[in-house]
C-alpha cells in the first residue's frame, strides 16, 4: 500500500513538472521576467541579511562563543522552551537576520550534538521569523508607505514567535530531552559554582574540540554559507516563476474566489484575498499585496494580512527548510505546524495591539497629505545598513536574553537562601 502510494506521488510530482516546462515555453516573457524579479529580490534584500550572519555565526559555534551564550542562557531558555541555552543565540541571529538562518544554526547544533531531534524541531518551529529591517525598510515604508505600521507588525510578529515558542514545549514532552546529549552546562569537567567560570570553561572546551586555524574555519564558513544562499536564491526564483504561471494561465484566479468568499464569510474585507494567496506561495509578493489592497480596506485589516503573511513565510521559505532539515532527523511536520500557528496568532495580536500602539487610526496606507513618493513601492535598504541593523538586533536580542537569564539566576538564588 505504502509502495503504490509513493509510486502515484512520484507520477503525479513528474506531471507537474512536465506542466511546468509546457507553460514556461508557453509564457518565455513572463517567465524570463519573474526570475529576473526573483534574483532582484534574493540579491537586494536576502543575500545581504543573510551571508554575513551565516558567515558570523559559525566563526562563533567554531570559537565557542555559541557554547559560551549558551551556559548563560540556559537558566531561560530551559524552563521556558525545553531548548538548551545555545538556542537563545540561534533565536537572536534569527531575529537580526530572519529565515531560514534559525533552521540553519539548529542543524549545525544537531551536528555538533548540542540538541536532540525533539529540541532542534522545537527551535527550528519559534525561530523562523522574518528579521526586523525587512518588516520595518520593505514592508512598513517600500509597500505600506506608512513608517508608523512599523511597531505594530514587529511587536505582533515577534509576540507571536514567543507564544508559539512556549506551546511548542509540549512537542515531545513524553521523552527525556536532556538524556541524550549534555549541555555545555552539564558536560563532566565543568567548574561548579560560578555560572561564568562555566560559560568560559564550556568555551575554551569547544574551542579545543574544534581545532581548526581561524584561515580554515573562515574558508569553510564562505564555503557552507554560500552553499545554503545559493540554494535560498534558486528556491526565491523557483517560486517567483512559479507564481507568475499561475497567473498567466488564471489557475490563481480560483484561489482568488475561493479566498474572498472565505473573507466574506468571516466577515472580513474580500480585497485582501491577493494578499493571502499571495503570501501563501511567497512573502514579499503576499506583503506587497497587503499593501496595495486599496483605501477602501481599513489599514488595520492591511497590517494584520501582512502579519499573517509574514508568519506563515511562504512555500518558498518552506522549501527553503526542508532542504536544510533533510540533512537531519529533525521532521518537516512540527515545523509546518507551528507556521499554522503562528500565522493564525501574529494577526489576532494585530487587531490586540492597535488601540495601544497606533491609537485606534485607521488611515488609509496612502494618504494625500504625506504621501511617499511612488517608487518607494521598491524601498530596499542597502547591504551597509542591512548589516549595520542585523548586528544592533543581534546584539540588543542577546543582551535583552543574559538580562533575564542573570535576573531569574539570581531569583533562584535568593529563594534558596531564604
Amino acid at each position: 500500500m505504502a509502495s503504490s502510494s509513493f509510486r502515484l506521488t512520484h507520477v503525479l510530482i513528474i506531471l507537474a513538472l512536465l506542466v511546468l516546462c509546457f507553460l514556461m515555453v508557453l509564457f518565455p516573457a513572463e517567465t524570463w521576467h519573474a526570475g529576473v524579479r526573483g534574483l532582484s529580490i534574493w540579491w537586494d534584500v536576502l543575500f545581504p541579511s543573510l551571508f554575513p550572519f551565516l558567515v558570523l555565526s559559525e566563526l562563533l559555534l567554531g570559537f565557542g562563543i555559541v557554547h559560551f551564550l549558551g551556559t548563560l542562557l540556559n537558566p531561560l531558555m530551559r524552563p521556558l522552551f525545553r531548548v538548551p541555552g545555545s538556542g537563545g543565540f540561534v533565536f537572536a541571529v534569527s531575529c537580526a537576520s530572519g529565515y531560514p538562518t534559525g533552521a540553519k544554526l539548529t542543524a549545525q547544533l544537531w551536528d555538533q550534538k548540542l540538541v536532540t531531534r525533539e529540541e532542534g524541531e522545537r527551535l527550528v518551529a519559534f525561530t523562523t521569523s522574518s528579521d526586523p529591517i525587512f518588516m520595518i525598510g520593505a514592508v512598513s515604508v517600500g509597500f505600506f508607505q506608512n513608517v508608523a505600521v512599523a511597531p505594530v507588525l514587529v511587536a505582533s510578529h515577534y509576540a507571536a514567535a514567543f507564544i508559539v515558542g512556549l506551546l511548542m514545549r509540549f512537542h515531545g514532552r513524553t521523552t527525556d530531552s536532556t538524556a541524550q546529549y549534555p549541555t555545555p552546562s552539564t558536560a563532566s569537567g565543568q567548574p561548579k559554582g560560578n555560572r561564568l567560570l562555566q560559560a568560559i570553561h564550556a568555551m575554551h572546551q569547544a574551542r579545543m574540540a574544534d581545532g581548526r586555524a581561524f584561515g580554515e574555519l573562515l574558508r569553510q564558513a564562505v564555503s557552507s554559507s554560500l552553499r545554503l544562499i545559493i540554494i535560498v536564491g534558486g528556491l526565491v526564483v523557483f517560486f517567483s516563476v512559479i507564481m507568475e504561471l499561475l497567473v498567466q494561465t488564471g489557475w490563481l484566479g480560483q484561489l482568488y474566489r475561493m479566498t474572498e468568499q472565505l473573507l466574506t464569510w468571516m466577515n472580513l474585507p474580500p480585497a485582501l484575498s491577493q494578499s493571502l494567496v499571495g503570501g501563501l506561495f511567497e512573502v514579499t509578493l503576499g506583503a506587497k499585496e497587503a499593501g496595495g489592497a486599496g483605501t477602501a480596506v481599513p489599514l488595520v485589516y492591511k497590517a494584520a494580512a501582512a502579519a499573517f503573511v509574514l508568519s506563515w513565510g511562504g512555500l518558498s521559505v518552506h522549501a527553503q527548510i526542508m532542504s536544510i532539515l533533510s540533512n537531519t532527523p529533525m521532521r518537516y511536520g512540527p515545523f509546518l505546524f507551528a507556521r499554522a500557528i503562528h500565522a493564525l496568532i501574529a494577526p489576532v495580536l494585530v487587531i490586540l495591539l492597535w488601540v495601544p500602539i497606533m491609537g485606534g487610526s485607521i488611515r488609509p496606507v496612502m494618504s494625500d497629505s504625506g504621501a511617499l513618493p511612488h517608487d518607494m513601492s521598491l524601498y530596499s535598504p542597502d547591504a551597509g545598513q542591512i548589516v549595520f541593523s542585523g548586528l544592533a538586533v543581534l546584539v540588543g536580542v542577546l543582551l535583552v536574553l543574559l538580562f533575564f537569564s542573570l535576573l531569574r539566576t539570581l531569583l533562584i538564588r535568593g529563594r534558596f537562601q531564604k
